[in-house]
Order: C-alpha cells, then sequence, then structure tokens
C-alpha cells in the first residue's frame, strides 16, 4: 500500500511541476518565444530604418560646394520628406537649396543648427503648414523661397525671427483669404516690405480670389461678408472693391516660371504652355529656357530688361519669325538655341548685339536655300569663333541636304553679275588692249556721265 500511494504523491508532483519548468525563463518555449521577440524586434527597427532611409540615403546624395567663399548645400530633386539636420554637412551652409522635393510640414525647430543660413530655397514642396516656430534662429536669412507650395495660411509670427529678411516669394498657395491672414497681409502691406511676398494672390474666398495679397484690405478679412448687400447694376456699391480682379492677359515670368536664384539667377519656363515671352524678366537672370512652349514669334524689346542674359533657350516653339530687335541688348549672350522651330531664314540685323556669341543650335529648321539666307551665313563669316550646328537647306528641292554654306558659294560663283565683273577686270588688266579704241573709249566714258556726252571735237592719243 504505501510503495503505490508514494507513486501517485509522486505522479501529482510531476504533473504540478511541469507547467512550470515549461515556461521558466531560457529553457524550452521561453527560450524560443525570447528568440522571437529579438527577431522582431530587428525586423521592426529595420522597418523603422526603411521608412526614415531614403531620406538619409537622398540627404547624403546632397552635394556641397563653396563659391566665394560661402557653403552651397544642393538638395534639389532628393525625394526629400523632411529637412536634413544640419550636422549632416561638414561645414555650416550659407545657402540651403531644397526645390522639388516633398516636404509636407516646417516644424517647430526644423531649422535648429542652420543659425549661418542668408538664402532658403523650399519651393514645389508640399508645404501645408508651417509652424509659428519653425524658423527660429535664422537671424541672418535674407532670402526665404515658398512658392509652388499648398499654404492656405501663415502666421505672421512665423516671419519674426527672421528680421533681416529682404526677400520672400508666396505666390502660387492656395490662400485663404480670412480673419486668420490678417497680421500677414498687414505685414506684407508695410511699405519698406516692397519685396515680400509680391505677387500672391488670394484663392479663397471667392469675393477675393485673384486678388493680390498686397492689394487687399485688411478690414475686408474679419468682416463678415453678405450677399445680399451686392445690388446688380450699383456701380457705386463698395463691395465692388471685394470682387475678383482678373489675370493680365501677358503672362508675367514670375508667376508664370519657376525662378531659381542661387548659385546663378535662373528661371524654367519649359512646357508651361506659353504663346509669348512673358513679360517681368529679372535683370540679374543668367539663364532663360523657353523650350516646349507654342512661341511662333519673337518680337522687338522681349528681352529689353535681361541684360546680364548667358544661356538661352527657345527650342521645340514652332517659332516662324524674330524681329529685327528681338534679341537686341543681349550683349553677353554666349549660347542660344533656336533649334527644333519653323524658322525659314533668320531676318537681317537679328544677331547683331550678340557680341559675345559662342554656341549657336540651329537644327531641325526648314532652311530654304534663297537670297534671304545670306545674312545668317555673312554674319557667321565675320564671327568664326561661333560654333554652330544645323544650318543645312530644307527646300527648294535640288538644294535639300546641302550645307547653307556650300549653297551661298555656289550661288556666288554662278551669279552673272559676278561673271561680268570678272570679265571687266580681266580687260582693264590685258595689256594688249592699252590704247586701243575700246580703251580711248571707256576712258571717255568715264569722264562724264553718259547723259552729259556730246560728239567729240578731238581725238585722244595715248603718249607711252
Amino acid at each position: 500500500m504505501r510503495p503505490r500511494c508514494w507513486l501517485l504523491a509522486a505522479s501529482l508532483l510531476l504533473l504540478l511541476l511541469q507547467p512550470t519548468d515549461t515556461k521558466r525563463p531560457g529553457k524550452g518555449r521561453g527560450l524560443r518565444g525570447a528568440r522571437h521577440k529579438l527577431t522582431r524586434d530587428r525586423v521592426r527597427g529595420v522597418g523603422r530604418h526603411g521608412r526614415s532611409g531614403p531620406s538619409k540615403l537622398a540627404a547624403a546624395d546632397c552635394s556641397e560646394s563653396t563659391e566665394s567663399r560661402e557653403v552651397f548645400v544642393d538638395c534639389q530633386d532628393k525625394r526629400l520628406a523632411s529637412v536634413p539636420t544640419a550636422h549632416t554637412w561638414s561645414k555650416p551652409p550659407k545657402h540651403l537649396l531644397l526645390a522639388r522635393n516633398r516636404i509636407k510640414i516646417l516644424r517647430d525647430g526644423t531649422f535648429s543648427g542652420y543659425e549661418s543660413l542668408t538664402s532658403l530655397d523650399l519651393q514645389q514642396n508640399q508645404i501645408s503648414l508651417v509652424e509659428e516656430g519653425a524658423f527660429q534662429g535664422l537671424t541672418h536669412l535674407t532670402t526665404l523661397l515658398l512658392q509652388h507650395n499648398r499654404l492656405g495660411t501663415l502666421s505672421e509670427e512665423a516671419l519674426i525671427p527672421m528680421r533681416s529678411l529682404a526677400y520672400l516669394r508666396l505666390y502660387d498657395n492656395p490662400w485663404n483669404c480670412e480673419c486668420q491672414m490678417e497680421s500677414l497681409v498687414r505685414t506684407l502691406q508695410v511699405p519698406s516690405h516692397r519685396n515680400l511676398g509680391n505677387h500672391a494672390r488670394c484663392a479663397e474666398p471667392i469675393r477675393l480670389r485673384s486678388r493680390k495679397l498686397k492689394q487687399v484690405d485688411p478690414e475686408l478679412l474679419c468682416k463678415e461678408f453678405d450677399p445680399s448687400s451686392v445690388t446688380q447694376g450699383d456701380q457705386t456699391d463698395p463691395s465692388d472693391a471685394a470682387l475678383p480682379v482678373p489675370f493680365r492677359s501677358k503672362p508675367d515670368a514670375t508667376t508664370t516660371c519657376h525662378t531659381y536664384r542661387f548659385p546663378q539667377v535662373r528661371m524654367d519656363c519649359s512646357s508651361r504652355g506659353l504663346t509669348e515671352v512673358p513679360t517681368g524678366i529679372p535683370e540679374d537672370v543668367v539663364h532663360i529656357d523657353l523650350s516646349y512652349n507654342s512661341i511662333n514669334h519673337l518680337k522687338a524689346k522681349d528681352f529689353q530688361g535681361a541684360r546680364s542674359l548667358r544661356t538661352l533657350n527657345v527650342s521645340n516653339n514652332n517659332m516662324e519669325h524674330m524681329d529685327t530687335g528681338s534679341l537686341s541688348g543681349l550683349l553677353h549672350l554666349h549660347e542660344l538655341d533656336l533649334s527644333n522651330n519653323s524658322l525659314h531664314f533668320i531676318q537681317h540685323g537679328v544677331l547683331e548685339d550678340l557680341y559675345f556669341l559662342y554656341n549657336l543650335n540651329l537644327g531641325g529648321n526648314p532652311w530654304m536655300c534663297d537670297y534671304s539666307i545670306h545674312y545668317m551665313v555673312y554674319w557667321l563669316g565675320l564671327h568664326p569663333l561661333v560654333r554652330h550646328s544645323g544650318l543645312v537647306c530644307r527646300s527648294p528641292l535640288e538644294h535639300t541636304g546641302e550645307r547653307v554654306e556650300d549653297y551661298v558659294q555656289s550661288y556666288n560663283r554662278e551669279c552673272p553679275r559676278d561673271r561680268n565683273r570678272g570679265r571687266e577686270e580681266a580687260e582693264q588688266t590685258d595689256p594688249e588692249l592699252w590704247g586701243t579704241t575700246m580703251e580711248v573709249q571707256g576712258e571717255v566714258e568715264e569722264l562724264e556721265p553718259s547723259h552729259l556726252r556730246v560728239p567729240q571735237k578731238y581725238q585722244i592719243f595715248r603718249l607711252s
């Protein structure tokens, strides 16, 4: 009996102890669970790194350069979702280029460590919110570019830390011109802030749509608008001042094109649906790209103010005509691209101001080889340092595929006037004809005009 009771007690004890052992750390399921937890944590860590990985990788792809002893950091087109931290760079940058990325929000302290910045380019992102402390510490910042984003409102407090700010671009944002914008509008309209917020326009409400922020009456922003107060046909109704103002018919370069100020001022106006050269081109612009538009005519004074222009691209515009003064004043132009248009010839005088032109692209045009094309060859002959390409006859049929220079040379060889001139020169230099009646007659004809000639009374002899 006793052995049987002892066996029963031992069996019960084993049954009670077995669950406890399996849960003890370091053995069985506990060890497997710890390993599983470690693996899971590593996977999660990789996942977190993967989400932040592209930004870090893109930041590593940014370029650092020094010009005029100022450090430029170029992070354009890097798909960044946030601003890289300041300690990423080897030296504190003076200019930070973050255009064409995926930044959506600027949080408080975003630019902590960037106290040395003098220019900040944030255009063409997806920014819809700027917190009040986002630009804290940027006391030396003079230029801030926020155009082409999704900002509906912006607090005046966000601009207060930038006490040196002299140049601010806010256009092409869907500004909601209501009470929360009153302080910003008043700040922009201070007379000394003439370069802050130019060209920015209201998108909402409808009564203020297309009105410039600098022209909106701040009193209207917090005032409730009663549509019933507008009486149709009443021209003296003060509410008419709140109606939308239409845009100018001629496009403005500042709002139509993408302008990049650093390291050199350039304007990207390509593929913007333009039918003419926009107005308001800045005087300090160095590069202008007007390719892939529908500009078919360059008019006189189109580039009148662009005195510093170095490169001009007007390719792929189906352009048919260029006025004589269309390129006047471009004394420093180095490169001109007129390729893939519908030009048959260049009008006389168009190229006269291009003293320092080095590259001229003329390919893809239906050049017509007649007397109108001679000016182009004549001008190129006077400027042998200009590298040009694409000057090939397209018409008439007998000259198709021939180089225009070869056509002009053959034209001069075959010209009847040139042949007659050559025969006259040969007669004047032939000694056998000296003293003949033909020579005497020629000398007499040279003495006086034909309508004054009278029958000769005297015979002329040559004394040898």
